[in-house]
């Protein structure tokens, strides 16, 4: 083969690799259960919690009879070996870096976890992959990972009291928003006597995305699922009314912005946020100074709370 045969080749090549990565959806199942998307089969895909259906293994209130929140989904083992032990590889749901390793499992009710940092669509997620038997010996914080990579071993390690039996054995899989580059200070403030072993990787500055909706959406809509348009349909539960203009999610979701023409003339006094029912600010709106006093005004109240400019700033 000539050098302009070897060079056409190259060029034809490089070309089909770019179209097959612009054609991949972002998102995969963290392992080989692929369940999820067979319907009917939900029991062979979730571990509900002791005594309870399969239910109480998915997102949302489903745990103590809806009283507790549970931000993830335990996937089902599919893979043992000779002593009944969970040995389901663990691999990564999209492209990122890994932020956060946790190798001790008495210091969380997650156990041994992984956390990956992820830009998809313009937008910063994190997933969480917990309950681990043994992280990769040669993943280090900072290593880039790819989609399908593995990263660990599914276990049932956790730091409570009960445990996780080898017939529950999961992982358990969260998608989050970052909540907050300071948390660890405010933490240390708000909970004087309690220790946080995690820092900013502490679960509490972690939301959590239903990452069973990304991911029968996604496998519903394939490549024009969209992240943002996903987070930007969520349901309203409340909206907050903060007075301040400069906070770490206004500036890692600035995507979440929506434009507002009287607060650009008049300047921006602070911003209206809507929240879905697991408290995710996925709207923001800037006010300018007589909307923030109108909308007061119409709730009743004669001033702001001192306090509401530490919403979402630390």
């Amino acid at each position: 083969m000539n050098r302009l045969a070897r060079c056409f080749l190259l060029v034809l090549l490089d070309a089909l690799a770019q179209s097959e990565a612009a054609t991949q959806q972002p998102f995969r199942l963290p392992t080989a259960n692929h369940a999820l998307f067979e319907p009917g089969s939900e029991e062979k895909f979730f571990v509900g919690t002791v005594g309870k259906p399969w239910t109480t293994g998915r997102f949302g209130c489903v745990r103590s009879d809806g009283r507790r929140m549970h931000e993830g989904l335990d996937i089902k083992c599919l893979q043992r070996d000779s002593r009944g032990e969970p040995a389901d590889r663990v691999v990564a749901t999209a492209d990122g870096a890994v932020v956060y390793l946790s190798t001790k499992p008495s210091l969380s009710n997650y156990g041994n976890y992984i956390v990956l940092r992820h830009h998809i669509g313009g937008l910063e997620i994190y997933s969480l992959y917990a309950h681990l038997k043994r992280v990769r010996e040669d993943l280090k914080i900072g290593q880039d990972v790819k989609a399908g990579e593995t990263i660990a071993t599914m276990g049932r390690t956790t730091n409570t009291r009960e445990g996780i039996s080898k017939d529950r054995a999961h992982v358990h899989f969260e998608l989050n928003l970052f909540v907050n580059d300071r948390f660890s200070m405010w933490y240390r403030k708000a909970f004087p006597r309690q220790r946080n072993d995690h820092g900013e990787w502490n679960g509490q500055n972690l939301l959590g995305l239903d990452p069973r909706l990304v991911l029968l959406d996604e496998h519903q809509q394939g490549t024009n699922f969209s992240l943002l348009d996903f987070i930007c349909k969520q349901t309203e539960l409340c909206r907050v009314l903060v007075g301040a203009t400069n906070f770490p999610w206004l500036k890692r979701y600035a995507s979440l912005v929506q434009p507002n023409p009287l607060a650009e003339r008049q300047g921006v006094a602070g911003y209206e946020i809507s929240l879905n029912y697991n408290g995710v600010p996925f709207r923001l709106v800037p006010r300018a100074a007589s909307e923030l006093k109108r909308e007061l005004k119409r709730l009743g109240l004669r001033g702001g709370n001192r306090g509401e400019k530490n919403v979402l700033r630390g």
